[in-house]
């Protein structure tokens, strides 16, 4: 492991969300940033400042100027990116929700859900091509979505399409051994963990059809809080994404400008013993990433350490406030 990766900015000590106030250890969450997020840098320097930040991971969205996935030569680059990322210590999870990668008019599109067989079949490419991509990187799961219901299509028609559109994608991350993890986005067709699991039941509960739970989307959307969103999706959590986020409003801010209250959210997600990467998602905040990415760490690792544990009898052994904006 790189040194890079346990490194905190400018010299300072962070608190190490691995060992609680009372000296007890829990699980560790690792944390990634993503490249969503600093689609200004080369590729190779925002891995370099994420490793230098002291991030664990990295989330690649796979888009024109990042590791290009309709570029000549995928397998060569793939695997200089490998390559980079063992030499900085970072793991990764594959993101798809590049806005224009497949259509520069269309964001997101083509989905899986259009009306045209071909079309369809081009997400499921761009899908399967991610597939291949993180079997080469060594990534812990590949991210997709279903796409928003088009015009003039019935729901039924539109869940039939998702499944069909998604089952060789599935037997293509089975035979890879990389789990795909189907993020519920506002708007679109499978928009809130309900959704997941009525895909989950038309698809048989296959092993490897995980879920991205977006920490931002709970609040944003979901009935349940944040931390028992978490502790609902658990079986079946594969990715997660976190940004803060008020309800009702779905934009992606950064920590502390939202309603989230971070500590309880983290000791649930620490409490599930998930070991893949929480990434952070402000793709809207490019113009400013690397601030951001360095701000975002030290939050969540003092959010971590802030956590509320729970003694013997089942209650709070103590509770904290909100965190403050860093």
């Amino acid at each position: 492991m790189s040194p890079h990766t346990h490194q905190p900015p400018h010299g300072q000590a962070a608190p190490d969300p691995r060992t609680h106030r009372d000296g007890e250890r829990v699980p560790s969450l690792r944390f990634g940033y993503g490249t969503n997020g600093l689609a200004d840098l080369r590729l190779d320097d925002a891995l370099a400042l994420l490793a230098d930040l002291g991030y664990d991971g990295v989330g690649l969205t796979l888009d024109h100027m990042h590791l290009d996935p309709l570029a000549p030569d995928l397998a060569a680059r793939t695997r200089r990116v490998a390559h980079r990322l063992a030499e900085l210590g970072l793991g990764v999870t594959v993101e798809t929700g590049a806005r224009y990668v497949l259509d520069p008019r269309r964001k997101h599109g083509p989905s899986l859900l259009d009306p045209d067989a071909g079309d369809r079949a081009r997400r499921a490419d761009l899908l399967l091509k991610a597939v291949r991509v993180a079997a080469d990187l060594g990534a812990h799961a590949v991210h997709c979505f279903s796409g928003v219901t088009p015009p003039g299509t019935d729901e039924e028609t539109a869940w039939k399409r998702l499944a069909e559109a998604l089952a060789p994608v599935l037997d293509a991350a089975a035979a890879a051994g990389v789990p795909l993890a189907v993020e519920p986005e506002p708007g679109h067709l499978l928009g809130d963990l309900d959704g997941f699991h009525r895909l989950r039941r038309t698809l048989g509960d296959p092993e490897n059809l995980g879920l991205t739970l977006d920490i931002g989307h709970c609040q944003c959307l979901e009935p349940l809080p944040p931390a028992d969103c978490v502790r609902a999706a658990a079986p079946w959590l594969r990715h997660v994404q976190i940004e803060d986020m008020r309800r009702g409003v779905h934009e992606h801010l950064p920590f502390g400008d939202g309603e989230i209250d971070f500590p309880p959210v983290l000791e649930a997600l620490a409490a599930t013993g998930y070991q893949g990467l929480t990434v952070v998602e402000l793709p809207r905040h490019s113009h400013a990433g690397p601030h951001f990415a360095e701000r975002s760490l030290p939050f969540l690792r003092r959010a971590a350490a802030a956590a509320p544990r729970t003694n013997r009898s089942g209650e709070p052994s103590a509770t904290y406030g909100r965190e403050p904006h860093p």
